[in-house]
This record gives C-alpha cells, structure tokens and sequence, in this order.
C-alpha cells in the first residue's frame, strides 16, 4: 500500500472516536485524509490538528444516510489532487439494548441505514476512484456483534452482520480487479460517545458497560489496527481482523475487578 504524497484516504464518522483517531494516524502515515461526518465543527478542528502537525486534511460535512451527501463526497474527492487510495467505513453506531420483545423499531432502522446503507453508498460512491487508483483498500468497520449475537443486542447485532456479509460479499465479486476488502471487528472499546448514545445519554449506563474493566481498548488502539492492516503491500489482504482487549476473553466473557 503507497501512501505517497498523492495518496488519499476517506475516513467516515471522522468526528469522534474511532474514526477521528483514524485520521490522525493515516495523516502521520502521509494520507491526505478526507473527513467526512455531520458535525462540522468537530471536523474544522480535527482537520487543524493535523495540518498543524504538518499533515493534510479536508472536510466533507455529509451524513451517510443521505444520497445527496455521499454525492457531494465523491464529488470533493474527485476533485482533489492525488489518488483515492483508502476508504475506511466507520460511520455507524448502536441504540438501545432491549429485548426484541421491547425493541424500539426506529432504533433499529437508524442501526442499518447507519452501519449498513451509509457503507453500501460511500462504497458505491468512491469505488471507481478506488479502483482506478490501481491499488485501492475498503475497509469495513463492523464489530464482534457482527459475528455472534447476545441478549439485548439484536438489532445492533443484525446490522453489523449484515455490514459483515456486505465485507465478505463485496471481497467475492471485486476479485481480479485492485480493490482489496478489510473488515476490522472490535471487541469492547471506550469512546467517548459509543455507549453515551447507545443508552440514550444515560452516563451511568453507559459507564456500566465498562465498570471493573481496567483497560478497554480505546479508539487509538483500533486506529493502530486499521493503519496496519491499510500499509501492509497491497498483494496481503486481511480479509478479517478480530481485535479484543485482554480483559474480554469472548462477547460474554469479560473479567471485571469490582
């Protein structure tokens, strides 16, 4: 993988956490690193960050659920000088943890646009850019959840499946052609907002979902994850790579010092 000083990189959900800890290290690998989220002002200062530490970046406000948005995304990236030679889908998110039986129907429409429909478009989007680069990288952020199922996780569950057969499908039918497929799934990490809106802004629940764990992985150490994997020479592909804190032995194996 070239990352040149023509190599452009497209991180969405650029504005916190792990996508925002992405940027910051493919801008030390030498990307140009396009930064695409909703919040605006979260990007304007990401960006002056890096090019304040002599790394370069633009913003694309846009949200993955909207046709209009990955448009104009595509159309900024076209627009850049350099090739387009990595895409990390990291726009995504969980809501709610209930039972299906209590499951909220909007929660679980929001997890597949989000996670699921917001890849499928970027991708479609930026594929052929991708491709024409000549050595070109997609990577899927799903999660554990998208790898087996726990009580109360169904609906984030069934979205980060579905994100993992969009991974392995897509790897199928661009075989022949220089666009390799990445698919990263975290175990438990601690961000600043994952939890916080999964439970609605409770800050007590989402501080349980940590409680007696001494060191989660943070958004850095996957950003590590994501980095590696993208710089690797583009014949190695990992297809998958599972990434989990010591603690978190499986989904419902967590060892906790209370």
């Amino acid at each position: 993988m070239s990352s040149d000083s023509n190599a452009v990189a497209v991180v969405t959900g650029a504005s916190s956490g792990i996508g925002a800890a992405t940027a910051r290290r493919l801008a030390t690998e030498g990307f140009h690193v396009v930064l695409a989220a909703r919040r605006a002002d979260r990007l304007a200062s990401l960006a002056d960050e890096i090019t304040g530490g002599g790394g370069r970046a633009t913003t694309v406000p846009v949200d993955v659920t909207s046709a209009d948005g990955v448009a104009t995304l595509a159309a900024t990236v076209s627009g850049l000088d350099g090739r387009l030679e990595l895409l990390v889908n990291n726009a995504g998110g969980a809501r709610g943890a209930e039972p299906i039986e209590a499951a909220s129907v909007e929660d679980w429409t929001w997890m597949y646009e989000v996670n699921v429909l917001g890849t499928l478009r970027v991708t479609q989007a930026l594929l052929p850019a991708l491709e024409a680069s000549g050595a070109g990288t997609v990577v899927v952020l799903s999660s554990t959840a998208g790898l087996i199922v726990y009580e109360g996780g169904a609906g984030y569950a069934a979205a980060k499946h579905a994100q993992t057969a969009l991974a392995e499908t897509l790897r199928l039918e661009l075989s022949g052609r220089p666009v390799r497929v990445i698919e990263i799934d975290p175990g438990m990490v601690r961000t600043d907002e994952f939890a916080l809106n999964r439970f609605g802004g409770d800050p007590a629940k989402a501080a349980a979902v940590y409680a007696g764990v001494a060191n989660p992985l943070v958004a850095e150490d996957i950003a590590d994850c994501i980095a590696w994997c993208a710089t690797r020479p583009h014949h190695v592909n990992v297809d998958r790579l599972v990434v989990r804190p010591l603690a978190q032995a499986a989904q419902h194996k967590v060892h906790r010092v209370l």
